[in-house]
């Protein structure tokens, strides 16, 4: 591809890239099962709020995708091929309760944005701008956005009833 990049520094990038879109497309699926799966008295507020972080997330996996496919790589795009690379662990099949769904968001979105700090780093050294500026601007600030919405969804103190 004429795209002003080295075919060493694409391909370092690829890496890179894909390992952020087999994460995205699993913290995507895991917003989508709580949001199937979430019960209880917050159910409505985070049945929303998990849809649109999934939609968000899905957003994502297509930009990752097509930069993927433009520095000339081949994106990961099945479910057994994703499940073998992401970092996230698989959570069970059943329903969780809302609070270890938190948690579990919480600890994607952490280890996406681990990733995402280093893959900007790593691209903006080898001057791969387009990919510095993916991570940054698209990965980076959406799953810090949506782990600061899931995270005020932790709560210190248990729900009272009323008398």
């Amino acid at each position: 591809m004429p795209i002003g990049l080295e075919p060493k520094v694409c391909q370092k990038s690829v890496e890179l890239l894909n390992q952020a879109l087999a994460d995205t497309i699993t913290l995507r699926d895991l917003y989508k099962k709580h949001h199937w799966q979430v019960s209880g008295h917050t159910f409505y507020q985070l049945h929303l709020l998990f849809d649109k972080h999934a939609e968000e997330q899905n957003e994502l996996v297509d930009l990752i995708a097509e930069r993927i496919q433009l520095l000339g790589g081949v994106s990961v795009a099945m479910a057994p091929d994703v499940a073998e690379m992401t970092r996230i662990p698989r959570p069970p099949i059943g329903r969780e309760e809302v609070p270890v769904q938190v948690s579990r968001l919480l600890e994607a979105h952490e280890i996406i944005l681990r990733a995402c700090h280093e893959g900007a780093k790593a691209a903006d050294d080898a001057g791969d701008d387009g990919t510095n500026d993916l991570f940054v601007s698209d990965v980076m600030r959406t799953n810090e956005l949506q782990a600061w919405f899931v995270s005020e969804h932790v709560v210190d103190t248990p729900v009272v009833k009323a008398k």
